[in-house]
C-alpha cells in the first residue's frame, strides 16, 4: 500500500506544517509507517517548498518519492514544477483561487485560501487543504488528523485549526453531493 505523497506551494503557506500534522496523523494515530522529508527554495518566504510523505502497512525501505500517488499544490509554481513527477492517474489537489491546472487533469479542487481568508485568517487554508485531503482521499482517518492538530498546533490558535480542518472536511461533502 506504499503510497506517496507530496505537499507543495510557496514559503509561508505552511506546508511543513501541514506535512508534519498528516505524517503524525498517519505514524501515531492511524499506526502506519511514515517517512517525511521537506525542501525549501532559496527564499525564506516566497520561494518554492514542498513536504514528501511516504506512508506505508510495511517498513518502508527507500524514504523518498520516485512518482507522486498524490499532489497537493498551493501554488501554481508548484503545480507547474511537480506536476510532471506524478504517476499517471494520480490524484491531484489544488487550490483553485491561486492553479489554473492543464486542461487534461482532473483535479479536487478546493478554494482553500479564500476560505481561510473567510476565517478571517488566510495562514490556516494549509489546515483547510488538509481537512479536504482527508475527505478526499480517505488515506488518513478524519479523528487521527483531528488528533494530530489538536496535539501540534498552539493552544490559542487551536479552535480556529479546529474550525479550518472541518471547513475544508465539509466543503469536499458539499462538492460530492453536488455531483
Amino acid at each position: 500500500m506504499r503510497t506517496e505523497i507530496r505537499l507543495s506551494g510557496f514559503g509561508g503557506q505552511g506546508i511543513g506544517l501541514a506535512g508534519f500534522i498528516l505524517g503524525k496523523a498517519l505514524c501515531l494515530f492511524d499506526g502506519l509507517e511514515t517517512v517525511m522529508t521537506q525542501a525549501y527554495g532559496p527564499e525564506a518566504r516566497g520561494g518554492a517548498s514542498s513536504t514528501n510523505i511516504v506512508v506505508d502497512d510495511q517498513p518502508i525501505d527507500y524514504p523518498f518519492i520516485q512518482q507522486a500517488d498524490i499532489l497537493v499544490a498551493l501554488s501554481q509554481e508548484a503545480y507547474t514544477r511537480f506536476r510532471q513527477e506524478v504517476k499517471s492517474g494520480a490524484t491531484i489537489i489544488i487550490d483553485d483561487g491561486l492553479v489554473t491546472p492543464d486542461a487534461e487533469d482532473q483535479c479536487h479542487a478546493i478554494p482553500a485560501t479564500e476560505l481561510a481568508e473567510g476565517l478571517g485568517r488566510r495562514v490556516v487554508a494549509n489546515v483547510i487543504m488538509l481537512g479536504f485531503f482527508t475527505a478526499v482521499t480517505g488515506l488518513v482517518k478524519r479523528q487521527a488528523m483531528e488528533r494530530a492538530i489538536e496535539t501540534t498546533v498552539r493552544p490559542k490558535t487551536l479552535e480556529l485549526n479546529k474550525k479550518a480542518f472541518l471547513t475544508g472536511f465539509e466543503y469536499a461533502a458539499k462538492i460530492e453531493q453536488a455531483r
